[in-house]
């Protein structure tokens, strides 16, 4: 699976990208907004989405866009989860931060298996 990572934090961006790949799945990015985001979402299955972005709080009208818009399995990765808020829907799973690298590869394990129609 293509995963991208969506953090402007540099530190936790690589090591979700760590993660990632240690799971198997390929990573696009780390990216740091919404446009860039949206650039590589035709090649993405899952995204691993922090709130905060460079941009502002934009990832949860990130998330909608990524769901609604291309399908894509949003998994949420973020030091405030109970401000995920209405964007949460449809997404696969909140991690907050800190976080385990198996919190992350459970999540990563849960989106591929739906991608799939395996629950």
């Amino acid at each position: 699976m293509n995963v991208l990572v969506v953090e402007d934090e540099a530190i936790i961006a690589i090591e979700l990208q760590r993660i990632a790949e240690e799971a198997g799945h390929k990573v696009l990015g780390p990216v740091y907004t919404i446009e860039q985001a949206l650039f590589h979402a035709p090649r993405t299955d899952i995204a691993l989405v922090d709130l905060g972005l460079a941009d502002g709080a934009s990832g949860p009208q990130l998330a909608r866009r990524l769901i609604d818009r291309f399908g894509i399995s949003v998994i949420f990765v973020t030091g405030s989860p109970l401000d995920v808020g209405t964007g949460r829907e449809g997404a696969i799973a909140v991690v907050g931060k800190p976080f385990t690298d198996e919190q992350i590869a459970a999540a990563l394990q849960t989106a591929s298996e739906s991608r799939f129609g395996v629950v």
